[in-house]
């Protein structure tokens, strides 16, 4: 038995195998959802608060369906859901949602703002890039290989050119490409140790950022002359130094992780360029500094790797990092439960960075399933994870909750399966790679109104943080966005509403759509109050009403 697997054992347990020698049959570890919930409540102390309830079906479904799809659940699904008493419907939806092509395009858009930050195109198309990222995470790319590749990538060859947009649209500038080296891999924001030793964080020093600068030192974007193509080239020479600005201190550091070993080049050889650089060629040395920077972020000593991609991920699904801001890990700035942090972080790197096991861990843990409402007089902090979290929707998990309320999802889903079903009478739209075409026709045929819909809701907002602003507001009453899908007889969801025989269905229909849960009593009957007030005005009141839920607080929010 390995010493990483005692730590979970009990201590009698433990006692039983020291005491006995080799024993034959031994407790299994406990599910890392169990200790997240262990974790979780232990470090309360003699203080502890019992936690919010569970969440109900309804809740449950719309929450995990967002942060996993980026996407609420469908009506039908929803329906269906809640009506199984099996009780393990819900680890069900969560393989259903994972194993999903929205599961995929939803990861895509996530790490796409966080790696490029929405950049305008320089050298390589933002759509190779963001199809490059929704393969890897359709083929559940391991992160660590994600990485490897994105540091790696020269753009010289076509199989890896879309990967090097991160490099590339930066353009190897120092300031950009560093920082955000630090920020998305270490969790470390260094911006302010490269012209000395931060002056406010005691352990970021400014050896610490020219170590990553010292990398890519060497590289250089080169222009082919044939294709025109901006490449990365390499030489052999160029090394860091630096000054501090407030001491006036001189270092000199080669490539390195934080405090970790630096790199140390090889002897030099007669020969040291596979490719000489020079106006026609790009350079290719047989031993390339930038070349380290991936290994070497990836490898098992560099422990800030694992441990920021786990608070990342911990973050996007419960709201709240172990360490906040996600890009400030430092001595001063504990984890608030640092023992889960590691063992999560460790069971990925275990896992081989599979971050669908992380997920799936996380969103079967009793923590992310408790109810977001608080009964008790005071709501505890957000890092005790004692109740559910409200976490803004990302502009493009707005835009396509959008859309699928009001129906639009839903008429294109219809549409592809059509075009499908008349190109291929066999076409079976359940099988996995139908799901595939008909999720990529989705998209195709939506990402025009999405980009408009992001670039409203990106303006003043980042994949975890939000403001309201007054432009918000005006699309979300007087955006044609909106407007054109309110219209009867286009196939949209106001034309289902309109058909309902009664008002209580209407109202019902239109809060499963909006909120993914049936009204309360003292919703719906305000809801048939104000369909039935203006008698003959049925299709002005539905309108209204749907505006008028579209813009809540509630809609907003992954709840």
């Amino acid at each position: 038995m390995c010493c990483a697997r005692l730590y979970y054992l009990p201590v009698v347990s433990l006692l039983a195998v020291l005491v006995a020698g080799a024993v034959e049959t031994r407790a299994e570890p406990p599910s890392l959802r169990t200790v997240i919930d262990h974790q979780v409540l232990a470090v309360q102390g003699s203080q502890s608060v019992a936690p919010a309830s569970a969440s109900d079906d309804y809740m449950f479904a719309r929450r995990v369906s967002l942060d996993l799809t980026g996407r609420p659940i469908s009506v039908a699904a929803l329906k269906e859901f809640v009506a199984d008493s099996d009780s393990a419907k819900r680890e069900r939806l969560i393989d259903r949602l994972l194993a999903s092509p929205e599961y995929a395009r939803h990861m895509q858009y996530t790490f796409d703002v966080l790696l490029m930050q929405r950049l305008p195109k320089k050298h390589i198309d933002p759509a190779a890039f963001a199809e490059f990222l929704r393969k890897s995470f359709a083929e559940n790319k391991p992160f660590n290989q994600l990485a490897l590749e994105i540091l790696s990538a020269d753009g010289a060859e076509e199989t890896n050119r879309s990967a090097s947009r991160f490099m590339l649209d930066r353009e190897l500038k120092r300031e950009e490409t560093v920082r955000v080296i630090g920020r998305v891999f270490l969790g470390r924001d260094m911006q302010c140790a490269q012209c000395h030793n931060h002056p406010q964080i005691d352990d970021y020093y400014q050896r610490h950022y020219y170590g990553l600068a010292a990398f890519l030192k060497r590289s250089y974007l080169f222009t082919d002359p044939k294709s025109k193509q901006v490449m990365i080239g390499d030489k052999i020479k160029g090394d860091v130094t630096f000054t501090s600005v407030f001491t006036g201190e001189e270092g000199k550091t080669p490539p390195r992780m934080l405090e970790l070993t630096e790199l140390v080049d090889p002897q030099p050889v007669e020969e040291p360029y596979e490719v000489v650089p020079d106006k026609t060629n790009r350079g290719v040395p047989k031993y390339n500094r930038r070349l380290q920077l991936g290994p070497a972020m990836v490898s098992d000593s560099n422990r800030a790797f694992r441990l920021n991609i786990t608070n990342r991920i911990w973050a996007q699904m419960m709201g709240q990092g172990f360490v906040e801001p996600l890009d400030m890990f430092h001595q001063e700035n504990t984890p608030s439960h640092p023992q889960l942090l590691e063992t999560l972080a460790d069971a990925l790197r275990d896992h081989n960075y599979d971050l669908k096991y992380l997920l799936k861990e996380i969103a079967m843990s009793a923590a992310y399933q408790r109810a977001s409402y608080w009964e008790g007089e005071e709501l505890p902090p957000a890092t005790s994870y004692l109740v559910g979290s409200i976490k803004p929707l990302s502009p493009e998990q707005f835009a396509w909750t959008l859309l699928q309320s009001l129906g639009e999802v839903q008429k294109q889903r219809a549409l592809a399966i059509a075009g499908f079903r008349k190109a291929d009478e066999a076409f079976d739209p359940q099988s996995n790679a139908a799901q595939v075409r008909i999720e990529s026709a989705v998209t195709a045929a939506l990402k025009p109104t999405i980009d408009k819909v992001v670039a409203v809701f990106a303006s003043q907002n980042t994949a975890s943080k939000f403001d309201a602003s007054a432009n918000h507001a005006l699309f979300l009453i007087n955006g044609p966005e909106i407007a054109e899908r309110l219209l009867p007889g286009q196939g949209y969801l106001i034309d289902q509403l309109l058909a309902c025989e009664t008002s209580t269905e209407v109202g019902d229909q239109t809060y499963l759509n909006v909120y993914s849960r049936l009204p309360t009593e003292s919703e719906r009957a305000l809801a048939v109050t104000f369909i039935e007030a203006s008698p003959g005005q049925k299709q002005i009141a539905v309108q209204e009403l749907l505006r008028t839920l579209l813009c809540s607080a509630e809609y907003r929010f992954v709840r």
